[in-house]
């Protein structure tokens, strides 16, 4: 791998790796049940920061189309990512989210018209197996609601990234602003069915302050705006396969934080879901094209002479 797309593609790992700390934060810093207004926060603020900082709006079909990938990306998926964790098991919930690659792969086959490589689709398979070993328990229960929520947001989330990949961003405008325009807008809608379902915010102390302001500046802001730059440079299946990064990092930081154990099988599916992703950033050489040569030139025809017999 060239070395300017090695380092595209470890910035835009640094966006699920940075997730993979959100459930830490939350269940040791943040008020306990309220997932909407953790959604909020982590929304909204941080996109009307960026579109101050960079001081861009959307114009002409970009209003619409920052509105479409903010309820993908950042709407929908942040409320029904919040309730399948809530109604599963978090070994569940994040197998669920696993599947992503797949639907992508599927989704840049029929939406974008691109042939997807059969050994990124193989990693896809793989990584999902390995985030199963590491976060699936024998005697986890299944919620019919928190399954169907789950998979709704990992294929919204997926026909995200497809359709950011698909749309690009307008001539001029960065990523920063791009992100600002789907957190702002994805934050709007989820603001006032926090408001209904979980009333106003609480109190809070110092340390749900600290939590929501590492939540909302380096794990959406900051985050989002590599994984958006990523998007727009490499392929749709390529960054979709960096989210297991995710829960591995859950994974390791309860380890290492919260003293939890990993089993022998744990670690095994650790390594094979990294060595899955790491294996689906690989672009194989293409085969060698057979090069014919181009064939001679006519000669020229010389009409027959009867006289002469030439």
């Amino acid at each position: 791998m060239p070395a300017p797309r090695a380092v595209l593609v470890a910035t835009t790992a640094l966006a699920p790796v940075v997730w993979g700390t959100t459930y830490i934060v939350t269940t040791e810093f943040l008020p306990p049940d309220r997932p909407l207004l953790t959604a909020l926060l982590r929304a909204l603020p941080a996109g009307l920061l960026l579109i101050a900082a960079t001081r861009t709006l959307p114009h002409g079909s970009w209003w619409w189309r920052a509105s479409v990938l903010g309820a993908l990306n950042i709407g929908m998926f942040f409320p029904l990512l919040f309730l399948t964790a809530y109604r599963l098991p978090g070994g569940v919930a994040a197998v669920l989210g696993s599947v992503q690659p797949i639907i992508v792969a599927l989704l840049t086959r029929t939406v974008l018209r691109e042939n997807v490589p059969v050994h990124r689709v193989a990693a896809g398979v793989v990584a999902a197996a390995g985030v199963s070993l590491v976060v699936l328990r024998a005697n986890a229960a299944l919620d019919m609601l928190g399954v169907v929520s789950g998979v709704i947001a990992s294929a919204g989330m997926a026909t995200g990234i497809v359709l950011t990949r698909l749309w690009g961003k307008p001539a001029g405008v960065g990523d920063l602003a791009l992100t600002g325009w789907q957190l702002t807008a994805g934050g709007l809608m989820i603001a006032p069915v926090a408001l209904a379902l979980e009333g106003p915010p609480p109190a809070l102390d110092g340390a749900a302050v600290g939590g929501y302001l590492w939540l909302g500046l380096v794990g959406t802001a900051a985050a989002y705006s590599l994984w958006f730059r990523g998007i727009n440079r490499l392929a749709a299946l390529q960054v979709s396969l960096l989210g297991v990064l995710s829960p591995l990092t859950a994974a390791l930081v309860g380890w290492i934080v919260l003293g939890q154990s990993l089993s022998p099988l744990q670690l095994i599916g650790f390594v094979l879901a990294l060595t899955a992703a790491a294996a689906g950033q690989l672009s194989l050489p293409a085969r060698a094209q057979r090069r014919t040569a181009a064939p001679p030139a006519p000669r020229p025809r010389v009409r027959e002479n009867s006289e002469t017999g030439s």
